[in-house]
């Protein structure tokens, strides 16, 4: 998982790379403008890279945005240069995708959410467990799968709720930012879009017309 990051305004030149979710005792190290940060099993869990214009000159956003795997190769090359471990992968995966709930059980300790079997793609089935009044089996829905950052910035990483495994949300129409959107309940989408294809704002926005 890669999730990059940049803020033009407050912190000109840096990019921010994620790997894995923060951790409350967290360590750095810093070695040719390049801060690792590490959890305490000393697992990696992004870098700073302080001057991105000097490794990637043309690197210019604000917010987060998919890096390609040319862009993360010349990372990883910096990373070996400056003593650190190459070890960052491309995900140029779409983390918004229609989902199939095969399955949509009762959670055993919440007396509102369920625990379902979502298909994200023809060979990849999850659990995800959703709070939402509506959910069903065998209905078509917005999945963020892992990786995603939502737009109030909330990324999706693996978890639990209440106890159980939970890797990924099944979203509302208003959790993905489509403007005017119901505030409850999930995104219900036609039978014949297709598993795993992407879900973008335009498309969802154009069903709710």
């Amino acid at each position: 998982m890669l999730i990059a990051s940049m803020n033009q305004v407050a912190f000109p030149n840096i990019l921010v790379v994620m790997t894995q979710p923060d951790d409350k005792k967290q360590e750095t190290v810093e070695k040719q403008s390049i801060v690792r940060i590490s959890n305490q099993a000393n697992q990696t869990i992004g870098y700073n890279f302080l001057a991105i214009n000097e490794l990637l000159p043309d690197l210019q956003f604000n917010g987060v945005q998919t890096l390609t795997k040319q862009e993360v190769t010349v990372l990883n090359e910096a990373l070996v240069a400056a003593g650190f471990t190459g070890d960052l992968v491309a995900d140029e995966a779409p983390h918004l995708v229609v989902g199939y709930v095969q399955e949509s059980v009762a959670h055993p300790d919440s007396d509102h959410m369920h625990i379902t079997q979502t298909q994200i793609a023809p060979d990849q089935t999850v659990q995800i467990v959703c709070g939402a009044a509506n959910i069903a089996q065998g209905q078509k829905v917005i999945v963020a799968t892992v990786g995603a950052v939502m737009p109030e910035g909330k990324v999706i990483w693996p978890g639990q709720l209440r106890g159980v495994q939970s890797d990924g949300m099944i979203c509302a129409a208003r959790e993905i930012g489509v403007v005017n959107a119901p505030a409850k309940g999930i995104m219900v989408l036609p039978d014949d879009w297709e598993v795993g294809r992407e879900v973008t704002v335009e498309a969802v926005a154009a069903l709710l017309k």
